[in-house]
């Protein structure tokens, strides 16, 4: 299917979704929502999800000339909020697929969360992440205030959401909030390595750290222990852990089916 707000590929184990508005800083409009919505029900048998943006910039959130959220308009932005950003939340939340987010440049208001919603953020050097809300009397959204506060504490989410400072990728990853601040030139590379890593392990086991990460905050240790006995229980009788295991003693490359 061909999109005009978006480019798509998902031909192999790795799928890859780029924000194309490049002349924009890859800001969403409601037509952007609907393309990536239509694309991530498209992810067939992928392993590995990358999400990045064109251009200098990897995404400078709501495009504020759209016409859902003009300036000097009285319209709902909880609409929006409610209608396009939240599903897009959940639905990178609930796959299970890992999702990788490249972020080459800019990543402002909408855009910094959408990189948070994602499960791996691998940054070039010159990328910034900017909470811009505060400048236009909004809050956090699209994941953004919850994000930042488990990532970094709640004095430096304060301090980032109530200041909109830049905060660099370098800093980024030294605080936690990234998985990784790499020169730009080895950016391509760098996620190239962990997308195909990551698409040649056992995808079922992946997708239950995945799962069990994201849902850990909503439970005491005695129902994560719990939790952790019925998943091993789980996987300890799929075929993918047969086959791990066998190619471990075996000393050879595993191949995973999902299985």
């Amino acid at each position: 299917m061909a999109y005009e707000t978006i480019d798509f590929k998902a031909d192999g184990t790795v799928a890859r979704i780029t924000l194309n508005r490049p002349d924009r800083l890859n800001s969403f409009t409601a037509h952007m929502h609907e393309e990536l919505r239509d694309a991530l029900s498209r992810l067939g048998g992928a392993r590995v999800l990358v999400l990045t943006g064109a251009g200098r910039g990897f995404c400078a959130g709501q495009d504020l000339n759209d016409r859902a959220v003009a300036p000097g308009e009285a319209v709902d932005l909880g609409t929006t909020v409610e209608g396009c950003w939240n599903p897009l939340v959940r639905t990178l939340a609930s796959l299970s697929q890992p999702v990788i987010a490249r972020v080459n440049g800019v990543a402002a208001g909408a855009g910094a969360s959408l990189a948070m919603a994602c499960d791996l953020v691998v940054a070039a050097k010159s990328a910034k992440f900017i909470q811009s809300f505060a400048a236009i009397g909004l809050v956090p959204d699209t994941g953004g205030s919850w994000h930042l506060t488990r990532h970094l504490g709640q004095a430096r989410a304060m301090g980032l959401a109530l200041t909109g400072e830049p905060l660099s990728a370098e800093q980024a990853a030294d605080w936690g909030l990234i998985w990784k601040c790499v020169d730009d030139d080895r950016l391509d590379a760098t996620v190239e390595t962990l997308a195909e890593k990551l698409a040649a392990m056992p995808p079922l086991g992946l997708a239950a750290i995945k799962r069990m990460i994201r849902s850990s905050w909503g439970r005491s240790l005695d129902e994560e222990l719990d939790l952790q006995r019925d998943e091993m229980r789980r996987l300890g009788f799929t075929e993918d852990y047969r086959e791990g295991v066998a190619a471990f003693l075996e000393k050879r490359q595993a191949t995973f089916t999902g299985r």
